[in-house]
């Protein structure tokens, strides 16, 4: 049968001459696919070379040590070299593709490492990470750049804070260093972060930053002082402590407001540059726009008194001292010490009717009714003195010199001076007793007491009336002896005196039952002088009667019925 195969044939071998590929070989493959891609990724993710110099590589490893914006790596060191100078460290970081943005001319870079920098302490993680190298965002623009110049201490602030950046102008800087807080109103609201010096060293220009939404309060009128340190008051109240944060005590601090009466509106153009005041007080005495120039020559020392010391009126601030020097006077050819201060009389409430006359007519009225300055203590502790305005009563007469725009007020001892003119008068009162013949007359005197102390004559007499004394004594003895049988007797004749006295005591009250103005006997005695009066009334008219008519006694009386 055709359809039936001869057993030899299906045993029969085929021979396939086409080539195959293993499956193993699928392995290499795969390699250099993966292999390829990552060079790829790698070559897609890597940025440009860039180079960073700094004065030492001090915790860098090359390798190891990486760039870092936001704690996201975003490079790596590759080598570390000397500068040709050898002033200095180059290294080399490979950076990744998403830092690129970064590198523009306005990039900041600095190692991160443990430090205490502007009060506070930073990198303490890089303890166990490794010191690395940081970078920031920079501001907006600035041209591409592979080669930096890299900071030794990290920035105070980074570029992309909002805020504003002031300047402050300073005769000197003080306590205040990079970092230095500002405050508005106790709160921390931005931070110092530099200074360079003026034209000629003359001042000092701060440069402070204030973020926002702080900023907003900031106006041309704004005052800054130096909050640094500690301020100690002594008042009524006792001692005051004033103290902005512990950051202001340790790194010095800065501090400024607006007064309340005096907002300019937040439209208004700020000023390039604020003056920095030496304190609070110093910055709130600018807010008093006049200011009337005024001084003294004071009689004696002026110790104590320096530039700013407060200027009163009747125990009140209204200006502080200027200056305290000292001047040649060629008329006099003496020198004095001219006190220099100003007088703010805007702190003066409702003072706008006299301010109509100007400051010279009120300075003359005041004068002239007993205006005078002296010079009084501010602090008994620290010796500081002040100058007080006082109407002194009893003032000798004295008139207001104008010198140029300066007014001359007169000027009295102080409290202190006359003090001292008065222990100085009392001295040359003292010095003016004949003391050595006093003392010699003292001395005689002595001399005499000591001759009489020790003479015979007192001490026969202290004898005699030692022996005087004794016999005194032995005539009250014997008296006490005599007196004593007396004595005992008393209480006898003290009893018999008491019922004599009883005795006494009942005779009078039966005299006045008796005879007394309820007896009967008064009673009977009242109505006998009653008759007694009668009858006597009666004699005087026939007495009369007979004086008239001698006849009646013969004839009786006429015309009788």
């Amino acid at each position: 049968m055709s359809s039936v195969l001869h057993p030899e044939a299906s045993l029969r071998a085929r021979v396939d001459l086409r080539p195959r590929l293993s499956p193993i070989w699928l392995v290499p493959l795969v390699a250099v696919l993966i292999a390829g891609w990552l060079v790829w990724d790698a070559m897609a993710k890597r940025g440009p070379l860039i180079t960073v110099t700094f004065q030492s590589a001090e915790g860098l490893q090359a390798g190891q040590s990486h760039l870092r914006h936001l704690d996201v790596d975003v490079g790596l060191v590759e080598s570390i070299s000397l500068n040709p100078d050898l002033g200095g460290v180059r290294v080399a970081i490979r950076t990744t593709r998403e830092a690129e943005p970064l590198l523009t001319e306005n990039a900041q870079f600095w190692v991160v490492r443990p430090r205490l920098f502007a009060g506070s302490l930073s990198g303490l993680g890089t303890l166990l990470s490794g010191s690395y190298v940081e970078v920031i965002r920079p501001a907006e623009g600035g041209q591409r750049q592979l080669s930096f110049t890299g900071l030794e201490d990290p920035p105070v602030l980074e570029a992309h804070v909002p805020g504003r950046t002031v300047e402050l102008q300073a005769s000197r800087i003080g306590s205040i260093s990079v970092g230095s807080p500002i405050f508005f109103r106790d709160l921390n609201v931005g931070k110092v972060l530099g200074w360079d010096l003026g034209s000629m060293a003359e001042s000092v220009t701060i440069h402070a930053f204030i973020r926002a939404p702080f900023d907003q309060y900031l106006r041309a009128n704004s005052r800054f002082w130096n909050a640094s340190g500690v301020s100690v008051q002594l008042g009524a109240e006792g001692v005051q402590l004033q103290l902005e944060s512990l950051a202001a005590l340790l790194l010095g601090g800065i501090a400024f407001d607006t007064p309340d009466d005096s907002r300019v509106a937040a439209g208004t153009a700020i000023p390039a540059a604020f003056p920095l005041y030496p304190s609070e007080q110093a910055a709130k005495d600018q807010t008093y726009g006049r200011h009337v120039k005024a001084l003294a020559y004071f009689e004696g020392s002026v110790g104590g008194l320096a530039a700013g010391a407060p200027v009163t009126f009747q125990g009140l601030r209204v200006g502080q001292v200027t200056s305290v020097e000292l001047v040649y006077d060629p008329a006099s050819d003496m020198i004095h010490a001219p006190v220099r201060f100003e007088v703010q009389p805007e702190r003066i409430a409702d003072v706008q009717p006299a301010a109509r006359r100007g400051p010279v007519e009120n300075a003359k009225i005041l004068v002239a009714k007993g205006l005078r300055a002296q010079l009084q203590s501010a602090n008994l502790l620290t010796g500081q003195m002040q100058v007080a305005l006082e109407m002194i009563p009893d003032a000798a007469p004295a008139e207001l010199v104008v010198e140029g725009d300066v007014l001359v007020i007169p000027a009295v001892p102080g409290q202190i001076a006359g003090a001292m003119a008065a222990a100085s008068q009392l001295l040359a009162k003292i010095e003016k007793l004949p003391l050595d013949q006093m003392g010699a007359s003292l001395e005689a005197t002595f001399r005499g007491v000591e001759k009489m102390v020790n003479s015979d004559e007192l001490r026969q007499s202290l004898a005699s009336l030692q022996a005087t004394l004794a016999g005194t004594q032995d005539v009250v003895k014997r008296l006490d002896e005599g007196m004593s049988p007396t004595l005992r007797q008393l209480p006898a004749i003290t009893a018999s005196l008491q019922g004599t006295l009883t005795q006494a005591t009942r005779l009078l009250a039966s005299a006045d039952r008796g005879y007394g103005d309820n007896s009967r006997f008064s009673r009977d005695l009242e109505r006998l002088m009653l008759q007694l009066n009668d009858t006597a009334r009666s004699l005087r008219g026939l007495t009369d009667l007979l004086n008239r008519h001698p006849e009646a006694l013969i004839r009786g009386r006429q015309g009788s019925n």
